[in-house]
């Protein structure tokens, strides 16, 4: 039996042959990327906001790391017992810096450097077991300090 994976929160990302984008917007005008979309640029060098969709991905650079300790509080989703996770904040490759959790064993082993991918995978399971999944970040490679 196949479990269904039903994505957390619609519309904030994709997947397809294996390969997964964020869906936002960018600034037509001033090329301002934004996740999730937005309908106004809020530049305030900006002189028209022209807001257009984007996809965002799939790679960046680690920029800053940290683990989260504690359980998140709703409407967060997560299993129990509860286990600690990293958190990455990424310099994606076409200009959007965005904060997600990391797809890695141990937490505490992400490394700033660090080349990323997107991903999708599971965060939290239902009582029936579907898999709620959404984005993450997978390492690529072992990155530098």
């Amino acid at each position: 039996m196949t479990t269904e994976r039903v994505p957390a929160v619609a519309d904030l990302f994709s997947e397809a042959g294996g390969v997964a984008h964020l869906h936002g917007s960018r600034c037509a005008t001033c090329a301002t990327p934004y996740f999730p979309r937005s309908g106004l640029c809020h530049n305030p060098d900006c002189s028209e906001s022209a807001m257009e969709d984007a996809e965002f991905g799939p790679a960046g650079t680690l920029w800053s790391t940290s683990v989260q300790n504690y359980p998140p509080p709703p409407p967060a989703r997560y299993d129990e017992p509860y286990e600690p996770y990293a958190v990455g904040v990424v310099d994606l490759d076409d200009g959007l810096r965005v904060v997600g959790r990391m797809a890695v064993a141990d937490p505490t082993a992400v490394r700033i450097g660090t080349r990323v991918q997107i991903v999708v995978g599971p965060i939290a399971h239902e009582e029936d077991g579907t898999e709620l999944v959404s984005w993450m970040f997978r390492p690529t490679d072992e990155g530098a300090d």
